[in-house]
């Protein structure tokens, strides 16, 4: 057995002929560093060694010496709270009171006098991996809480990187706007994000990437940062969505891609210019409590196919009417009975909405969706987007 961590072993025992002795008969484990040997002759040295040495992980204590006996020991370092240290006691054979005493104060295990040194070798052997496998278990805790507080910094960073300030343009009262995005793990491939391209247009968009994760989450960084950079030209969004497709196409990894519906209001005339990348069809909520889908363009989704052709389409938004975005998310959300919310729910509840602002008709969806899977894991990303068009 190899000793991987270079667990030492603490040899306790008043008898002075017994370290000659245990060095002889394991001389070859020794050489080898399969075992590595510190001695001491009673509890208080014992206890000083352990803090000389603190990779000592094994402690092999005779019961009967003195100035601290082996059950004092044993005390002494139950006080420790360290489950990675284990304790072999020795003591004579018929001794059980003893021995039955040292295993209630936490002794791993126990041999008898005269030592039978195969049986020792044995001993230490199963101690050394019971001890092996709970340090590689502590060590892989403490990497899982690393990781943890990772995650948590990157998804600071993810929330930091989408707009959270709402109303983000306090003086502007041709329009409202709102979003949000609860990402079903720490970080998530769900993204959405609107600017001004001038005074009169407005390019707002929304994206689901597949995938879940950091991978997911990096790669909707680039594509989120690649769209707000490319509609900040003014291009129309077909044109915008083929220039990003053929970027993303280049740095892709893993085979993965983003859906994405990205367009661009008039802010003066209500005209809607838009280019759908696969992704779900967005909904036009109306006052007279109709509403519609924006019809989808077909365009296949972005980070799979270079030099695709993005159709730009049109349609007419009028004072009041709102336009909501969103990821599968929302209609994928599932109850305990493996039930999806689903548009047969959300649609109905959208009929409702259209004189609410753009901030009530997100929170009502959350709430609504919320009720509905009644406490069920999350299992997607649940992202949406709302403007309102006053005129």
């Amino acid at each position: 057995m190899e000793n991987t961590l270079n667990v030492k072993i603490m040899v306790v025992d008043d008898e002075v002929d017994l370290e000659p002795l245990v060095r002889q008969r394991f001389r070859r484990q020794i050489r080898s560093g399969e075992y590595d040997f510190v001695f001491a002759h009673n509890g208080l040295e014992a206890l000083s060694k352990l803090i000389e040495n603190p990779t000592i992980g094994v402690i092999l204590s005779d019961i009967n010496m003195p100035e601290m006996d082996g059950l004092t020991l044993l005390l002494k370092l139950k006080e420790l709270k360290n489950p990675s240290l284990k304790t072999v006691v020795v003591s004579a054979y018929g001794d059980m009171e003893n021995i039955r005493m040292a295993m209630n104060r936490g002794a791993f295990d126990f041999l008898t006098k005269p030592i039978n040194f195969e049986d020792l070798e044995i001993t230490i052997n199963k101690t050394l991996e019971e001890i092996i496998l709970q340090r590689k278990a502590l060590i892989e805790h403490d990497q899982l809480i690393s990781i943890q507080r990772d995650l948590n910094v990157a998804r600071e960073i993810q929330q930091g990187i989408l707009p959270q300030t709402f109303p983000p343009f306090p003086n502007r009262f041709d329009f409202e706007i709102f979003a949000s995005m609860e990402a079903a793990k720490e970080v998530g491939g769900d993204f959405y994000d609107f600017f001004m391209i001038d005074n009169d247009h407005l390019g707002f968009v929304i994206g689901d990437v597949s995938g879940k994760g950091i991978p997911a989450a990096i790669f909707m960084a680039v594509s989120r940062t690649l769209i707000k950079a490319t509609g900040l030209k003014g291009m129309p969004p077909g044109e915008c969505l083929g220039y990003v497709n053929n970027l993303l196409c280049n740095e892709s990894i893993s085979c993965m891609f983003v859906t994405v519906f990205y367009a661009i209001i008039n802010l003066k005339t209500g005209k809607l210019s838009y280019a759908n990348a696969g992704h779900n069809p967005p909904y036009i909520l109306r006052q007279n409590e109709t509403i519609e889908t924006i019809p989808s363009t077909g365009d296949t989704i972005l980070g799979v196919f270079e030099d695709q052709q993005f159709e730009t389409a049109s349609i007419q938004i009028q004072p009041t009417d709102s336009v909501l975005l969103f990821t599968d998310g929302v209609t994928e959300a599932f109850n305990n009975q493996s039930e999806a919310y689903g548009e047969s729910r959300l649609e109905p509840l959208l009929r409702q909405l259209g004189n609410k602002n753009a901030t009530e008709v997100v929170k009502e969806i959350v709430g609504d969706v919320t009720t509905f899977v009644d406490g069920a894991p999350q299992s997607d990303d649940i992202t949406m987007l709302c403007l309102k068009y006053n005129g």
